[in-house]
């Protein structure tokens, strides 16, 4: 008797879901739609160009070397770099048309020259950046780090501006009176070398055989993505189909309970209790019908992403419908509990809501958790959202077996069994609200 009442209402509770076609189609497509929106916009690696890094430089020095910096800048595939003043680069950036701004000052070619041995004061260049791009900030420093030290060092070893440089020193040298008769004569030899260098780059640039020179980086680099598979590209919308996924399951999980308290609102758990029914077997009917639900849910966003979007399971396909099954009954028993605490259906809807959201930020269904500063990291590992996204995305394109997903779906349970538990000892088990 108690089977066909629970079989019962998880019918009656499906019928209603499947009834309203409108309903329905909004609840199966937005998740879709979201997730292909965020997995197109974290997938930079699948997409055919890539966005570059907008960069306005005002060489206010215009010597060869401020020149070949900027040149430097302006060959980098991630930098779109373009000329201009300083007050224009400003504006620029002020206006979110840039997200960086560069000025070199005047005399930056003598300065830098002199100061790469410590023997002149070091110009001072002028960043403009906007706050919301400080990212961006940092990579454009390190990449213009790379371009000065090798146009400064080309410049003082094989350019004219260094050959002027070397002579001045060597004249310091000679007029330094405070210097040990043996360290002049080893600055002086080092320094004479370095000039007879580079008469003989100057020669061989006359006779039209330049000699290279100049300090460039000592190694070469080889990035290799480690996918689940070899030879196998990340899929942005892997994460992105996970996180709706389970962001629209906990939305679903809101319906339940704000179903429950227009239930009981309507007087329906009344003549329930007059019935053969106990307490017992209608939750356990609500946590049946609200898991089936979240498993269509859930089952129709990553299908779709596989189907459409091209996610793929490099990983076990066990783990991944013990994961889905783990967290569409921890959705269920949420929407339980949120029935057992809640007050009113208007009240309780608005505060589900914020919470959804939140515990879908916090578990990384909108960004990947590793953007997170570290505390946030940690911390986030308290919500259950963080333990259902991290065992998706082992499973689906980290690679990870069986294994990988037995401690989120462990974890996944133990909530379920705490909101459960929660939710039957405060279930409203008695009149119209």
């Amino acid at each position: 008797m108690r089977a066909r009442a629970v079989l019962g209402m998880v019918r009656k509770d499906l019928k209603l879901f499947f009834g309203d076609r409108r309903a329905v189609v909004v609840t199966l497509i937005t998740p879709i739609v979201i997730a292909a929106f965020f997995g197109f916009l974290f997938s930079g690696g699948n997409s055919q160009e890539q966005a570059k890094v907008q960069v306005r430089v005002a060489d206010l020095d215009g010597s060869p070397l401020s020149k070949a910096v900027v040149e430097g800048l302006s060959k980098d595939a991630t930098l779109d770099v373009k000329p201009g003043t300083a007050d224009q680069a400003r504006e620029l950036v002020r206006k979110g048309k840039a997200a960086v701004g560069l000025v070199l000052p005047a005399g930056f070619g003598d300065d830098a020259a002199r100061a790469l041995f410590g023997a002149g004061t070091k110009p001072s260049l002028q960043f403009l950046y906007d706050p919301s791009h400080a990212a961006e900030l940092a990579m454009v420093r390190g990449i213009l780090t790379e371009h000065v030290m090798e146009a400064v060092s080309r410049e003082v070893f094989t350019g004219e501006q260094g050959r002027k440089i070397t002579r001045e020193n060597l004249a310091k040298v000679e007029a330094d009176t405070a210097l040990r008769p043996d360290d002049r004569d080893a600055l002086k030899g080092l320094l004479s070398s370095m000039d007879r260098w580079q008469g003989r780059l100057e020669e061989s640039r006359e006779e039209g055989k330049p000699l290279s020179g100049g300090l460039t980086l000592p190694y070469a680099v080889k990035e290799e993505a480690v996918t689940g598979k070899a030879g196998q590209a990340y899929n942005g919308y892997a994460h992105s189909f996970a996180g709706m996924g389970i962001q629209f399951i906990l939305f679903a999980a809101i319906e339940l309970g704000v179903g429950v308290l227009l239930e009981r609102r309507m007087g329906l758990w009344q003549r329930l209790k007059a019935a053969p029914v106990s307490k017992g077997a209608v939750v356990l009917g609500k946590a049946l019908s609200g898991t089936l639900i979240a498993l269509v849910t859930l089952g129709v966003t990553l299908g779709a992403g596989m189907a459409v979007f091209g996610v793929r399971v490099n990983g076990s396909w066990g783990g991944l419908f013990l994961l889905v099954l783990a967290s569409c009954v921890m959705s269920a028993s949420f929407g339980l509990m949120l029935a057992a605490f809640g007050r009113t259906p208007a009240a309780s809807r608005g505060i589900a809501i914020f919470v959804v959201l939140l515990l879908t930020m916090l578990g990384g269904g909108w960004v990947p958790a590793f953007l997170f500063p570290a505390w946030m990291q940690s911390l986030t590992l308290a919500v259950p959202t963080r333990w259902a996204l991290d065992g998706l995305d082992a499973v689906i394109w980290r690679g990870g077996d069986l294994g990988s997903a037995l401690v989120p779906s462990a974890v996944l349970a133990g909530f379920s069994a705490l909101f459960g538990l929660l939710a039957t000892l405060k279930f409203p088990w008695d009149g119209r609200a």
